[in-house]
């Protein structure tokens, strides 16, 4: 443990910002893995307790809805008198108020008592005699005499003392005597009608496949004939009791079995639930469903359950919710990523800058450094000579007033990086000739640059609008940009300071031939303690402010610079002012 303090009190006097970068990125995705780990945990249970609120909500409705389809039987037969009717009456009576597709009668014994294959057998002199009529009928038939046998049908059986007469088979003798009447002679005297009435008949003991069969005949023998409301629930019913088709539903409400068919069903159930629930029959799975539960009693297998588009509106409604959970996730987890990346950059900013810092003190022990050495060894040299020559003596002031020059450039620009960065640097504006400048400017280096090694000229453009401006700070700028041509020139050095106007602006442009720069460089070199060659720098001395000051001061007089280089062949720095407009006389 020790140990470790140990390397963080190191550290923490030179942090490392990688680092401090690798910390930071933990301390965000820690965080962030853990908001998506509860975002997904809260996505599952939103989902979760919307469809138990759901379910909660329908499981009350529907329980409510079975007790509502136990008492839909009940109240359909409610009007219905089941005891004190006949039989067929009372399927009539079941079908003419609509209570179901068909019904089968029952007996107290469960026993079907409507509809039968045939009437009860009624024995007596009645049928005998009937019988007898209608085998003497089939003769004059056979024999060509059919009006003979068609008046025999409609006078002497048609009476009431044959209305209940029944043929061997146990199917009534005048009903099927007047259609033989019917097929041969046509309709006469109302016969059809008065077969019509016979057929709807409840009251009467005819069996139901009789009535079916004399129904189908009369509209086969007249299309006419308006459809007989009860023949398709007596279809339904033999088909039933026949070959119990898998798509006609029973239901036992008290001496009757109700008959449904499976989409006569489901339309009544919808009329008794509802639209929002739906009846599901036998063999549905219910697992696409919120809920589903028995629909009672009296439909086994089936089952009652929310309609199709609640559970859509359930899904839109929880995706909703969801994708707001999502969308709030990916916002907090955006905003985290743009901080962390913002406090990234920050921090490599300042690693960066208390980098060129340590840098600059160095530079700065260097450059104060070296003409302080230079002076003290001029001036021990001077003191210790006991006979001074006077062409020695000046060449060594002369050394030591360059050395001094150098100094004083040096904190100069530390001076202006000051007030600088305390935005306390304050500039006298006036009309000046850029002329003017150009000849300060040179005047302040020509004695260094006077070298044989060293050519320097000036050109100056003739009648150059005059510039506002703070002539001592753009010189001081201008000096600075011909100190950065000698440093980075070789041995031969060509410097050149031109002054020109174009598009109403003054330029004033250092060119040399120096070693250039590489693209990518030119966007860095205006920074404040950027060097491009650190090795070149310790040998020509420098310190990173020179063209962070020039930029600093021709961005205060409105102004851009911009610089035009190659590798190895020089480079040319170009400063641009706005000339002062002059007043045009006609």
């Amino acid at each position: 443990m020790r140990r470790i303090l140990r390397k963080f009190s190191i550290d923490a006097s030179r942090p490392n910002p990688g680092w401090l970068t690798l910390l930071l990125l933990l301390s965000v995705l820690v965080p962030s893995a853990c908001l998506v780990w509860f975002m997904n945990l809260a996505v599952r249970n939103e989902g979760a307790a919307m469809r138990q609120h759901l379910m909660d909500a329908y499981r009350e409705n529907l329980a409510v809805a079975q007790n509502r389809t136990d008492a839909f039987w009940s109240d359909a037969t409610r009007n219905i008198p089941t005891n004190s009717l006949f039989a067929p009456a009372l399927f009539a009576a079941a079908i003419r108020a609509g209570v179901a597709d068909s019904v089968v009668i029952l007996d107290s014994r469960g026993e079907v008592v409507y509809p039968v294959s045939a009437a009860p057998q009624e024995g007596g002199a009645d049928s005998s005699a009937a019988r007898a009529l209608q085998a003497q009928m089939r003769s004059l038939m056979e024999s060509g005499k059919k009006r003979e046998a068609i008046a025999l049908a409609t006078n002497s059986l048609v009476v009431p003392r044959f209305a209940g007469a029944v043929d061997a088979q146990g199917r009534l003798i005048v009903p099927n005597a007047e259609l033989l009447a019917l097929e041969v002679g046509g309709d006469s005297g109302g016969l059809r009608d008065r077969l019509s009435v016979t057929v709807l008949d409840y009251d009467s003991p005819m069996a139901s496949p009789q009535r079916r069969f004399l129904m189908r005949r009369l509209l086969q023998l007249f299309p006419s004939q308006a459809p007989f409301p009860t023949l398709a629930a007596e279809d339904l019913a033999a088909d039933y009791l026949e070959l119990k088709p898998a798509n006609i539903l029973s239901v036992k409400a008290g001496k009757m079995l109700l008959l449904y068919r499976t989409e006569t069903l489901q339309r009544r159930m919808r009329e008794v639930l509802g639209t929002n629930l739906t009846l599901l029959p036998p063999g549905t799975d219910p697992g696409s469903y919120l809920l589903a539960i028995s629909a009672g009693t009296n439909l086994p297998g089936w089952q009652i359950a929310p309609a199709v588009n609640d559970r859509q509106l359930f899904d839109a409604a929880a995706e909703a919710q969801i994708a707001s959970y999502v969308w709030i996730g990916i916002l907090a987890l955006g905003a985290v990523a743009v901080l962390a990346l913002v406090s990234v950059r920050l921090i490599r900013r300042q690693a960066a800058a208390a980098q060129l810092r340590n840098d600059l003190v160095a530079n700065v022990t260097h450059e104060l450094k070296t003409p302080l050495s230079s002076m003290r060894l001029l001036v021990d040299t001077l003191l210790n000579s006991f006979v001074l020559h006077e062409e020695t003596a000046r060449q060594y002031l002369q050394l030591i007033a360059s050395e001094n020059l150098r100094l004083s450039r040096v904190i100069d620009n530390f001076l202006a990086f000051s007030r600088m960065e305390r935005n306390k640097q304050a500039f006298d504006f006036n009309e000046t000739a850029p002329k003017t400048i150009v000849d300060n400017a040179a005047a302040a280096v020509r004695e260094r640059f006077n070298t044989p090694e060293c050519r320097f000229e000036t050109q100056v453009a003739a009648n150059l609008p005059p510039i506002r401006a703070d002539a001592g700070a753009i010189v001081t700028a201008l000096v600075n940009l011909l100190d950065n041509a000698s440093k980075y020139s070789g041995d031969r050095k060509e410097i050149t300071l031109r002054a020109g106007a174009t598009n109403g602006h003054v330029t004033f442009a250092v060119a040399d031939n120096g070693i250039g720069l590489a693209p990518r460089e030119t966007k860095r070199i205006f920074r404040r303690f950027y060097q491009v060659n650190q090795r070149l720098a310790r040998t020509g001395g420098g310190c990173g402010l020179g063209l962070s000051i020039v930029q600093f001061i021709v961005t205060a007089h409105h102004g851009t610079v911009r610089v035009e280089s190659e590798p190895g062949r020089g480079s040319i720095f170009t400063i641009s002012i706005p000339a002062v407009a002059r007043e045009t006389t006609l």
